[in-house]
């Protein structure tokens, strides 16, 4: 007989994507009756503009510049592959940029997606709290040749937030470009260009609450050059990305953003309520449990941990089958979990890293998904614990 399905599902995996919001959703809906192309001159067409400059507003202020700072792309991943070229600040008339710095812990949108040659590239370390080693950096600058610094404000595993404004002004110092990934900041912390420091900030609308398949590239000042397009045709976004804009998630990426500007500082700390409580639960349920970026500062809504002894996608099945959706600290390649690479550049044990779970709440979560978390989990481990001691007799 086939197991019973939860009742309730329990969604604690914001950092992979969160729920649409409804006023991203109305929104969405909206502009999905519109006909006409952003970039046709006649009424429909025009209409249609309208919708994705609204939008543009609604980003810019959510980083704190102004609308012709903003071009849209597809997502995250398109906005690193986009600004991470040599000509990023230079223009392609300047000279390029010989050199990419990137931290250990970056997505791999960053570390894989950028286009500078490999022989350019140097890996920053991280400090065992998952945080850029400030004196590593301040030094690598100081070498021949211009830098640019990929960097992100926090981290997509950990949560661990970056010492960006500090980062920023060593590399300003020397005359270098910084690149941040901020996706995961927003609606969480502020992330206004003035107070995290670089000169472009990536942004994604489904981590926020929007719709899939829109980001953002905002940059800090009007005519900064975001450098070599990745996509090139029609010279939609100023020429900086080709394409007809996708009217209808950037409207809902719009939304999205204008609630996190009007919400985000109540929200933090509303999810770091959330967030705590999750942690005393896993500590409660395993005292020995491992917090990683535990010293650090971390966003409210992100807590990863492991168990010692307790498989990562054991724990993940399990959970799962009782209905609460989490994610894992680690990468499944070739169909073998390996140990994350964030964890790894922080120093964390391969068989610590191979445990690691990640919570994240956000815009949708209550009480109640924490109280049915802690049954779930407390469960899990008690089957897990029974399983190992009747293995041992």
């Amino acid at each position: 007989m086939a197991p019973s399905r939860p009742q309730f599902r329990t969604y604690l995996d914001y950092n992979a994507t969160a729920p649409l919001r409804p006023e991203a959703r109305e929104a969405a809906l909206s502009a999905m009756s519109t006909t006409g192309n952003p970039s046709s001159i006649h009424a429909e067409g025009r209409l249609a503009r309208r919708i994705v400059e609204d939008a543009r507003a609604d980003v810019a202020r959510l980083g704190g510049v102004a609308s012709r700072c903003v071009t849209f792309v597809s997502g995250g991943a398109e906005a690193a592959n986009s600004g991470l070229n040599p000509h990023f600040g230079v223009g392609m008339g300047g000279r390029p940029l010989e050199r990419l710095v990137v931290s250990g812990g970056e997505h791999l949108s960053v570390l894989s997606g950028h286009r500078f040659p490999a022989s350019g590239v140097e890996i920053a370390p991280l400090s065992a709290d998952g945080r850029i080693d400030l004196d590593w950096l301040d030094a690598a600058v100081r070498k021949p040749g211009r830098v640019l610094l990929a960097l992100q404000a926090a981290n997509n595993e950990t949560g661990v937030i970056q010492p960006i404004a500090q980062a920023s002004a060593l590399v300003h110092a020397a005359a270098g470009f910084v690149f941040c990934d901020a996706v995961q900041l927003a609606g969480r912390a502020d992330c206004t260009i003035d107070t995290l420091g670089p000169d472009a900030l990536a942004l994604s609308a489904h981590k926020m609450g929007g719709p899939k398949g829109a980001g953002a590239i905002v940059a800090a000042r009007p005519g900064f050059s975001l450098g070599e397009p990745l996509i090139r045709g029609g010279g939609q976004e100023r020429g900086a990305r080709a394409g007809t804009e996708n009217v209808t998630a950037i409207a809902g990426f719009g939304a999205a953003a204008r609630a996190c500007l009007t919400e985000w500082s109540v929200e933090a700390e509303r999810l770091l309520t959330l967030r705590e409580r999750l942690a005393r639960v896993v500590r409660d349920v395993s005292p020995d449990a491992v917090i990683f970026g535990e010293a650090a500062p971390r966003l409210p809504n992100t807590l990863c941990f492991a168990v010692p002894g307790v498989e990562a996608a054991t724990l993940m099945i399990a959970l799962d089958l009782a209905g609460v959706a989490v994610s894992s600290g680690s990468a499944c390649s070739s169909g073998k979990v390996a140990p994350s690479h964030v964890l790894a550049a922080m120093g964390a044990a391969p068989e610590l890293a191979r445990g690691a779970i990640r919570l994240s709440v956000g815009w949708a979560s209550e009480e109640d998904d924490v109280r049915r978390f802690a049954a779930a989990f407390a469960a899990s481990i008690g089957r897990m614990a029974a399983g190992r001691e009747s293995f041992a007799l």
